[in-house]
C-alpha cells in the first residue's frame, strides 16, 4: 500500500523530487542506523553503497525518495535484518510519503488538479512527519527513543531542517491553493491545505486562517461539517479552545449524525481503520462506533490532560465511544487502567468547562456500571 502511494505521489508529472525532498526521509534514516548502533561505513557495506551515499541520504543531499521502489525495499529488507522495529520502519515508509508531499508543495509547476495532497484523505501517522520540519514535534514513533549507541560526529540537528527559505514557500504554497482551491472537487485539498496552512507562526496567520474559513459556503452537510471541525481544530492549536466548545455544542452534542461522523473520522485519523479512503464521503456511511475501539480509547486516554488543546473534544468523543461501546471499559486493557486512575485527578481540575465536567462524571458512572 506505502509503494502504490508513493508511485501515485511521484508519478502525476512524470517529475523526480528535487534533491532538498530527503530531508525527513534522510533524518529517519539516520535515526534507525544510530538505534541499530552502526556508523555510516557499516551501513554503507550492508548496502553496498559508498559512504558518501549514506552521508548525502541522511542529510538530505541525495534523496531517498530517488531510490527506485525495488531497491528501497531491498534496503528496507537489510535494516530488517538488521534488527530495525517495525515501527522505526513504517516511520521511514511515512518520511518517504512525507518528503514527496513536501516536494510538489514547493514546486510551483505543479497545479491544483494534480497536487498529491488531495490525493487522498491523510491519517496522523503521516501529517506527524509531514509536519515534524515545520512544527519542531517528533512523530509518536519517534519520541523519547533511547539515546544512539553509535556516537555520533559533531553536532547534530534535534529534527529535519528544511533548506533556508523553504519554510515560508511551503506556507506561501499552501496559502495560494487555499485561495485557489474553491471547485467542490478540490474540497479535500483544500480543506488539508488550510489544516497545514496552520502550523505557520507568521504574526498574520489566524487573521488569514479566519478570513479563509469564514469564506467557505459548503454546499452540503458533510463539507459542512468537515469545515466546522477543521476550523476548530486549528484553533485550537493557535490556542483558541472556545472554536472547539462551540463546535462540540453545535455539531457534535445530541447529533447523531454528527457523533457518528466524529468517531468515523477519529478512528480513520488514528489508524483504527484499515483502508485508506480516497475522499471524505466514507465518514458519513459508517455507523456510530463501528470502527472505533481499543487503538481510539487508548488515543484519547492519552488526551485526557487539561492543557491539551483538543481537550474537550477528546473528552466529548472518549463519552460518546464508550456509549455506544461500553465493552471496552470491561477488557483489561493498559488505557481502561488508566483512564481509571487519571479520571479522578482530572474531574479536581478547576477549569474545566461545564459540559466536560458533565460528560466527565458520565464516564465515571460508566466505569462504576462496568465494575459492578
Amino acid at each position: 500500500m506505502a509503494n502504490q502511494r508513493q508511485r501515485t505521489l511521484t508519478g502525476s508529472q512524470g517529475r523526480s523530487p528535487r534533491a532538498r525532498s530527503g530531508v525527513i526521509s534522510g533524518y529517519v534514516f539516520r535515526i534507525i542506523r544510530e538505534q541499530l548502533g552502526h556508523g555510516q561505513e557499516t551501513i554503507a557495506e550492508e548496502f553496498r553503497v559508498s559512504v558518501d551515499t549514506i552521508a548525502g541520504w541522511e542529510s538530505g543531499r541525495r534523496s531517498l525518495t530517488a531510490v527506485p521502489v525495488g531497491q528501497m525495499l531491498v534496503h528496507r529488507h537489510r535494516l530488517m535484518k538488521l534488527g530495525a522495529s517495525p515501527a522505526l520502519l513504517l516511520a521511514l515508509e511515512r518520511a518517504l510519503e512525507a518528503d514527496v508531499l513536501l516536494a510538489g508543495a514547493l514546486d510551483d509547476g505543479v497545479p491544483d488538479d494534480a497536487n498529491p495532497l488531495g490525493a487522498w484523505v491523510m491519517q496522523r501517522d503521516l501529517v506527524e512527519v509531514l509536519t515534524w520540519p515545520l512544527s519542531g514535534v517528533a512523530p509518536t514513533p519517534l519520541r523519547d527513543l533511547p539515546a544512539p549507541r553509535h556516537a555520533r560526529r559533531g553536532p547534530v540537528p534535534a529534527g529535519p531542517e528544511l533548506a533556508t527559505g523553504d519554510r515560508p514557500r511551503f506556507f506561501s504554497r499552501m496559502r495560494r491553493t487555499v485561495e485557489r482551491a474553491r471547485d467542490p472537487g478540490l474540497f479535500l485539498l483544500r480543506r488539508q491545505a488550510l489544516y497545514l496552512a496552520g502550523y505557520d507562526d507568521a504574526p498574520d496567520t489566524t487573521d488569514w486562517l479566519a478570513a479563509h474559513q469564514a469564506d467557505v459556503r459548503p454546499s452540503d452537510w458533510l463539507s459542512g461539517w468537515l469545515n466546522a471541525r477543521s476550523v476548530a481544530a486549528v484553533a485550537a492549536r493557535q490556542g483558541d479552545r472556545d472554536r472547539m466548545g462551540h463546535f462540540i455544542d453545535q455539531t457534535l452534542d445530541g447529533d447523531d449524525a454528527g457523533e457518528a461522523a466524529n468517531l468515523a473520522y477519529w478512528a480513520y485519523w488514528i489508524g483504527e481503520t484499515p483502508h485508506l479512503q480516497l475522499s471524505d464521503d466514507f465518514i458519513t456511511s459508517t455507523p456510530i462506533g463501528a470502527c472505533a475501539g481499543p487503538k481510539l480509547l487508548d488515543h484519547l486516554v492519552r488526551g485526557l490532560t487539561p492543557e491539551h488543546g483538543f481537550f474537550d473534544l477528546n473528552v466529548h468523543s472518549l463519552w460518546a465511544l464508550l456509549a455506544v461501546r461500553p465493552a471496552l471499559l470491561r477488557s483489561s486493557t493498559e488505557a481502561s487502567r488508566t483512564l481509571r486512575q487519571q479520571l479522578p485527578v482530572v474531574l479536581d481540575g478547576r477549569e474545566l468547562s461545564g459540559r466536560a465536567r458533565r460528560e466527565l462524571e458520565g464516564i465515571r458512572y460508566a466505569i462504576r456500571l462496568a465494575e459492578a
